[in-house]
């Protein structure tokens, strides 16, 4: 989880939405602080997914950030214990809720990554379905340099991604991974120079946008299930989602358009 600041105004916002286009962009608006996570900040994040979520005209989500770090963990300025919760307990109330919130999302997510990615800064990332990093960025995992484990699903996601020998490599060592080796591992799915990161990134959730939100929810549905499963029960699972597909008023204005060789306008439904 580590770096730095913290803002005088508890009520002040920490992160910037905005709507348009069928993408919901959630902003980290700290960059002054590296965009730690101070408590507030997680709140609102929480907030800012959970309401992405219930919001129809919201069909893809792109998280980004202000300045030169996507996100540089807990705000070490923050105490825990004595009259305030533990860490587990803020761990458990807040920082869980936020990687699930993010993670089981019907709505692709996109990471556009433009600078460090720390601790828990990494982990918001490893929780969007997409990432996408300027050239420039980097992405270290430093809880053991403050005497912390890795936490906020890192020990869930990284092997996932990695590999497990990798994956220990990175979470024992500690050392800073820059974008190229990043690509190269598969921890992110594109690298871009730094100016052409947030266009990049908003023309892939503007794409995701215009697919069908039926389809783009049960594939990371299905993905999610066959991650912890047999071939056997994968392609059950499969079989079944497929069945909801079919008779979604998507799919049949997906065989409408390609008949007519039209674009397809989905809604969802």
């Amino acid at each position: 989880m580590p770096d730095t600041g913290a803002d005088g105004d508890l009520e002040a916002p920490r992160i910037r939405v905005e709507v348009a286009d069928g993408v919901a962009t959630i902003t980290l608006a700290r960059p002054d602080a590296l965009n730690a996570l101070d408590r507030p900040m997680r709140e609102q994040l929480i907030r800012a997914f959970r309401e992405a979520e219930r919001d129809r005209e919201v069909r893809a989500i792109l998280l980004a950030a202000e300045g030169r770090a996507f996100c540089a963990g807990q705000d070490l300025r923050e105490e825990f214990g004595g009259a305030g919760p533990t860490l587990t307990d803020e761990i458990r109330q807040r920082y869980n809720p936020l990687i699930l919130a993010i993670h089981r999302s019907s709505r692709p997510v996109v990471a556009a990554i433009n600078g460090v990615a720390a601790g828990a800064g990494c982990s918001l990332a490893l929780a969007c379905d997409i990432r996408i990093a300027a050239d420039s960025a980097s992405i270290v995992l430093a809880f053991g340099k403050i005497g912390l484990v890795p936490d906020s699903g890192v020990s869930w996601f990284l092997p996932r991604l990695v590999g497990s020998a990798r994956a220990a490599d990175l979470a024992l060592v500690g050392d800073a991974l820059p974008a190229a080796e990043a690509l190269r591992i598969g921890l992110v799915s594109r690298v871009v120079p730094a100016d052409a990161l947030v266009a990049e990134a908003r023309a892939i959730a503007v794409r995701l946008a215009a697919g069908s939100p039926t389809a783009m929810g049960l594939t990371k549905r299905a993905l999610d299930y066959a991650a912890g499963s047999s071939l056997e029960e994968a392609l059950e699972h499969e079989a079944w989602l497929q069945g909801i597909a079919g008779r979604s008023a998507d799919h049949a204005e997906g065989l409408a358009a390609f008949r007519e060789k039209r674009p397809p306008r989905f809604t969802g439904e």
